[in-house]
Parts: structure tokens; sequence; C-alpha cells
């Protein structure tokens, strides 16, 4: 792809690190039916911010369509996992009630997504409940889980097998490849179903299919992707609502062991891509993970082609990955991670509010 490298859009919110609060990261967006827009993300504790330190889900409201937000966390689920509670997405359901997902880790053993429903604007939350009916450790990112034009829901997981690392039984951990897994709902989440089959990368990787996710198409078939430590996301395809999925083959985005995040632009139906294209532009500081630039292109075929790339952000010593993307009215808003320098790329969370004429550009 083409690239070009336009002007800043606008910081509208900034969450470094702190005190007793080591990490902020991995949200999702919901707009509430008075107009204002919740962001939930998570919020760790203590003095750790490695994925399995303590965290909780908080939240910050904005009532200007992403310009300005409250400046205080609201806890909305303290932990309820032995290690923490993360990654969150929303869905507004077709019963306009709202759906919280967020990931459970108890253990290496056990990291599954749970969820929570709420029928007041998320002024109170059901119980929670297990989506995942296999044991197992699964990664969903944040901002992943979709509801199709149908109801159906789809979770696109990460499984990660328990690896032994020692003669000790107890002493294991997580192999680092991963396979990816679809678990589907049809009754909005009260009982969970997996696809027919997984999919594994055909080729030797240390990380395999990590980090999926996918979206509907306008035929109705759906595409998905995932994350590779071999320079580049790969792709697989449904075309029975995610029950069966194609063979695997390598995709056009090309990227470092990284999310790629794709939505649908509703004022005009094309499709966005928020990804580090390191096609041109590559950092070598250790301290950016190799995850700049932020980077995005539109498609107005279905995926078929893509716009040249702009990049959203540079800054080499900084890495930039997990977004999640909410559209308002004429401008779209991108939370990412954005720590680097003298923090790490994980511990610190941007906010930006961009013109969707700037896709244009």
């Amino acid at each position: 792809m083409d690239q070009q490298t336009l002007e800043p859009s606008t910081l509208v919110l900034s969450l470094p690190n702190s005190d007793n609060n080591p990490r902020n990261s991995e949200g999702a967006f919901i707009t509430l039916n008075d107009g204002r827009i919740m962001f939930a993300y998570s919020r760790f504790t203590g003095d750790d911010w490695n994925d399995h330190a303590s965290a909780d889900i908080a939240a910050r409201y904005s009532s200007d369509n992403g310009k300005t937000w409250t400046e205080n966390d609201e806890i909305i689920v303290p932990n309820q996992g032995d290690c923490n509670i993360m990654s969150v997405s929303f869905l507004r359901l077709h019963d306009s009630s709202i759906k919280l997902f967020y990931l459970v880790k108890n253990s290496l053993l056990d990291c599954r997504t749970y969820q929570r429903t709420s029928h007041d604007e998320g002024k109170t939350w059901s119980d929670a409940s297990c989506c995942i009916p296999a044991p197992g450790y699964f990664v969903v990112n944040n901002d992943r889980i979709v509801q199709l034009t149908n109801g159906r829901i789809i979770i696109p997981a990460a499984y990660h097998r328990a690896k032994i690392i020692s003669d000790d039984i107890y002493k294991s951990a997580i192999d680092g490849h991963s396979i990816v897994m679809f678990f589907y709902s049809d009754d909005s989440g009260a009982s969970w179903y997996e696809s027919e089959n997984w999919l594994a990368l055909p080729q030797p990787s240390g990380s395999g299919l990590q980090e999926p996710g996918l979206i509907e198409l306008k035929d109705g078939s759906l595409y998905a992707w995932a994350r590779t430590d071999i320079g580049q996301q790969w792709e697989m395809r449904s075309t029975d609502k995610g029950e069966n999925w194609s063979e695997l083959q390598k995709s056009r985005f090309t990227s470092p062991c990284s999310p790629l995040s794709l939505k649908r632009i509703p004022s005009d139906n094309n499709l966005l891509a928020i990804w580090n294209d390191v096609s041109e532009l590559k950092s070598d500081s250790q301290s950016s993970w190799g995850r700049t630039p932020l980077s995005a292109a539109t498609s107005t075929d279905e995926g078929k082609t893509w716009s040249p790339s702009q990049h959203i952000e540079t800054n080499p010593d900084h890495g930039y990955c997990y977004t999640a993307i909410h559209f308002v009215d004429d401008a779209v808003l991108l939370a990412y991670c954005s720590g680097g320098g003298e923090s790490a790329v994980l511990q610190d969370l941007t906010m930006r509010r961009i013109p969707l004429t700037w896709f244009d550009s």
C-alpha cells in the first residue's frame, strides 16, 4: 500500500499510568440512549502492569460526542478473577439491552470470556456468566465481539494450550502458539456453541494465529483475521454465519505481531481498518515493541481493495495497539494503548477524535 502522513488528529483523552494505577488499556465504547458515550477500559491497580496483574473495569463518559470526557474513573465491574478482568467489548443487542463482555483470568489454565447484561443503560448489570463452555486459556481482544444482522453473537477467540515447563506438573505456562476458534449464541447469550472447525497457521511460527477479529460483509459472509509473527495478518472466511470457516490465506495487511481492528463506517458503509502498517515505516526502538506507526485505510468494495495508508501516530519510541473504534456523527473515536519511552507500550491509553473526512484526504 502507498502511504502518506497527515496532520495529527485531536487528542481528547490521555490516561497515563500513575502510582497504584500502573496501566490503563484495552477498552470499548457504547452510546447510551441519552446521547452520552461510555468508554470502559482495564484499570490496573497495585504496582504491576503485566497481563495477569490485578485490574478492574473502569468507565469515563462524554456528553458532547467524545470531545470532552469526565475526569474521574467509575468502577463498573470490580475484579472478579483470581488474576484480573480485562479486554472489554460492548454490544447493543436487537432488544436494546447492552451486553458487556470481558475476560476473567484465574490462572494460566483458565482465561475465558464472561458477560453481563444491562437493561437500564449501564446503571446496573446482571450477574456474570461464562460464554466459553470449554475449559482453557482463551484470548479475546477488546472491542471484538460482534452481533450479526440475524441476531447471532460471535466471539472470536485464540486458544493457547497449557505447556509444562518443569518436572513439576503444576509448573505450567501457556503456549504462545495459538489456534483460532469461534463461539456463537443465537439466544442473546443464554447458551453458547463452538463452530464446527478451528484453524491453525499452516507454516512454522512461534505465534500461530493470535487475537482474531471478524466483520460481517454486505453479502452476509464473514471476514475474519488474526495476527501472526511472520510479517502480516492472515485471513479466513465463513459463508454460514460462522459455523464453518475456510482455509487460511495471507492478507494484504503487513504488520508486526500486533492486532488489526476493522469496522464499518455507518455514514457511507465503507470499511475502516486500523493497524500497524510497517511496510514502509518501521521502528527499531525496543520501547515501541515494533508497534508503530498506527495506520488507517478504508475500503469501498468490501475489502477487495484498500486506500493508501494514512498514519495516525508515528513516534518511533512508542507503540500503538488494541484500538477500540466508535463512530459519532461525522467523526470516529479511537482509543488505544500508546506507551513507550519511559513506560511500556501497554501502560498508557490515548483517545483521539478524527473527522471522517480525514480518511478521504
